[in-house]
């Protein structure tokens, strides 16, 4: 029997349980949590679901070349301190420091802040030697965050916070819960949520709905009152909130490859994540004194920020099956259907 089966029961005899607290329990419970787990979900056979890492490390490259513009912008700081929450197998931190040559690298420290046990495991391996190097250092999620200069990066962080689906039915706000018969749309008071979702839109229709982080403020702050001055870029699924309430943004399980909505079922052997509302977390972001906000679809960005050119040349010397896997790479990121149009960049300024 599922252990978290068994909470949840019991839970479920109380009345109702809300969708986010469903997918809390499900991803982040401190022995069965699907991310508190002991082996990780990453790759590609026998796995859940993989990321822009598994395909290469183009993505770390152009946020290295990101990291380093903002050094030179604040001025070439001796120390250069750059946090990844959510950092996983910190293989985006890995390619990060493989990607920055000369006085930069002397400068970047790299900190890697995820509780994951399986990911920390993988990550001690992927930092080995710039752990050595005192170029880069783990900090658990609870550690407070001493004041820094530098950045603030991440890569399918925000998609997997617990967050609450609401619907619009025509007359009233309706929330997602898990009940004793199944999943079900109940009338409820959306509370600030509400007022969100109006401002965000002209005029309401039915079935017209997005996901509400109730964390999201409290994480921001967290995240970003720290940075004394630099940058902040996340990397991840989803849209501004107008184009979220219009398709009706909902909980989505990944298993096996596999997407659906069975959001309530396998919990803890099954990841579940929500689309971003960029336009939320921009509007956080400046609330905690950050400008120059923006967001563009992944494939902009790196056709914006990466060195096509320069990649496409070097990678001529390339021996024919790596120069394959490095083409791959750039299309998965840049081409429609593909990484390129469903994941986004959000890039913000403090300092």
């Amino acid at each position: 029997m599922n252990p978290l089966t068994d909470l949840l029961q019991t839970r479920l005899a109380e009345g109702p349980v809300p969708a986010a607290e469903v997918m809390a329990l499900g991803l982040y419970h401190p022995e069965h949590g699907y991310y508190r787990r002991s082996e990780g979900p990453w790759g590609f056979a026998g796995k859940d679901y993989y990321t822009a890492l598994d395909l290469g490390p183009l993505l770390g490259q152009t946020i290295a070349l990101r990291l380093e513009a903002a050094w030179e912008r604040l001025g070439r700081p001796a120390v250069f301190t750059a946090l990844e929450p959510g950092a996983g197998r910190g293989w985006l931190g890995r390619d990060v420091l493989n990607a920055v040559t000369g006085p930069f690298a002397e400068a970047l420290v790299y900190i890697h802040r995820d509780d994951n046990p399986a990911a920390r495991r993988a990550a001690e391996d992927a930092l080995a030697p710039f752990l050595t190097a005192n170029r880069a250092r783990f900090a658990a999620e609870n550690e407070p965050l001493e004041p820094f200069t530098g950045a603030i990066f991440s890569n399918e962080f925000f998609d997997a916070l617990p967050a609450q689906p609401w619907r619009w039915d025509g007359g009233q706000w309706t929330r997602e819960v898990l009940t004793a018969a199944g999943p079900q749309w109940q009338a409820a008071d959306p509370g600030e949520a509400g007022a969100w979702f109006a401002a965000q839109t002209d005029g309401l229709e039915p079935r017209d709905g997005s996901i509400w982080c109730e964390g999201l403020p409290g994480l921001i702050h967290e995240l970003a009152a720290p940075l004394q001055a630099g940058l902040f870029l996340a990397v991840d699924y989803g849209e501004p909130a107008s184009r979220l309430l219009a398709k009706g943004a909902d909980l989505r399980r990944f298993k096996a490859h596999s997407v659906d909505g069975n959001w309530h079922e396998d919990l803890g052997e099954a990841d579940l994540t929500v689309d971003v509302d960029f336009t939320r977390l921009a509007a956080l972001l400046q609330g905690e004194g950050l400008s120059d906000l923006s967001h563009l679809e992944l494939s902009k960005w790196i056709r914006t920020h990466a060195p096509l050119d320069q990649w496409g040349a070097g990678w001529m010397a390339l021996p024919a099956p790596e120069r394959m896997k490095r083409t791959e790479n750039l299309l998965q990121l840049t081409l429609p259907d593909m990484m390129g149009s469903r994941f986004r960049v959000l890039e913000g300024w403090k300092g």
